[in-house]
């Protein structure tokens, strides 16, 4: 691919799936972003907004004008996005957000919240996206409750910029067995609440034969379902793999956990925009395709260890 304006040093293209090896933790920078190109041409506006960057005039007035994309997010999901030992929001999210910025000379401004909150955020206009490894499914489109079938909003649209599946894990050399969903009727999982694991745990459970349901507990982040399965409170924990495999290279220095089985039900993640907001959504397609063109997509996705499960352009709504 024919290289584009950059401000580091870049690579390019992508690929696909999300069995990955997890790589190892690197700090990530400022989200304090700067215009990419010739930046002898960028000028500040009296505070962070950038004037200059490629496609700043793809944006909304609005936010062009504030030089701000508030940005909806779980920020305890690593390697995705998390806090680092200085308190800084790091993680494959954060990265890719500011390189997204620097094409469209925008800062992105992460706010914390729990996952099944971050929809209901973009509806009341709290945030101007979602980017949280949400999965683009045709229900989050639709406005649809995965578990009750019925409407409950607006729905929106996805950007999506990755794709992973989901994966069990267990305390090391205690798998019990346990190698597919199936194989959990009887016993107890952990899961963070609202995400394709807890869907995927509430329909496996409704198939066990002879009364031997899926005990099911939810919490607010996917580091409470670890802690719960590392003192023995659960028998298995499912996540993203990228999460799950994270968790396993690094929890007690590798001695927690084992991933069981293979990852199933691989999907797009997507960045979650308003229905009613396809300007900022076609703007920061643009700018996805942008930093796939020019390496700087590719140097992130390396840099995390996920360079499987990356894509060589961005889609909207993608998922099915």
């Amino acid at each position: 691919m024919t290289a584009g304006p950059i401000c580091r040093k870049p690579a390019a293209k992508s690929a696909k799936s999300r069995i990955v090896a997890v790589g190892a933790i690197a700090v990530a920078g400022s989200l304090l972003l700067t215009g990419c190109g010739d930046q002898t041409n960028d000028k500040k506006d009296g505070g962070d907004k950038v004037v200059s960057a490629p496609l700043s005039d793809e944006l909304p007035s609005s936010i062009r004008n504030q030089g701000v994309i508030k940005v909806g997010s779980d920020i305890a999901y690593p390697p995705v996005e998390f806090k680092d030992k200085d308190g800084k929001t790091v993680g494959i999210d954060p990265d890719i957000a500011d390189a997204l910025g620097k094409q469209l000379g925008v800062r992105f401004e992460f706010a914390n919240g729990t996952f099944d909150t971050l929809l209901g955020g973009l509806r009341s206009k709290r945030y101007d996206i979602a980017m949280s490894a949400m999965t683009d499914t045709k229900n989050r489109q639709e406005g649809i409750d995965e578990e009750t079938g019925k409407k409950v909003g607006s729905g929106v649209d996805f950007v999506d910029y990755f794709t992973a599946g989901v994966s069990i894990y267990t305390k090391k050399g205690a798998d019990q067995g346990i190698k597919t969903w199936a194989d959990l009727c009887g016993k107890k999982i952990v899961v963070q609440r609202g995400t394709v694991s807890h869907d995927m745990a509430k329909a496996e459970s409704k198939k066990c034969k002879g009364g031997k349901k899926i005990a099911i507990e939810s919490y607010d982040n996917d580091q409470q379902a670890q802690t719960r399965l590392r003192s023995g409170g659960a028998d298995a924990g499912s996540s993203d793999f990228p999460v799950a495999a994270y968790a396993v290279k690094t929890s007690g220095g590798g001695k927690d956990f084992q991933l069981v089985g293979d990852q199933v039900e691989a999907a797009p993640y997507g960045i979650a925009v308003s229905k009613n907001n396809s300007e900022l959504r076609d703007a920061i397609k643009m700018a996805l395709d942008a930093i796939i063109a020019n390496g700087q997509y590719e140097k992130i996705i390396k840099k995390w260890g996920v360079d499987a499960g990356a894509v060589e352009e961005a889609k909207i709504n993608g998922g099915k």
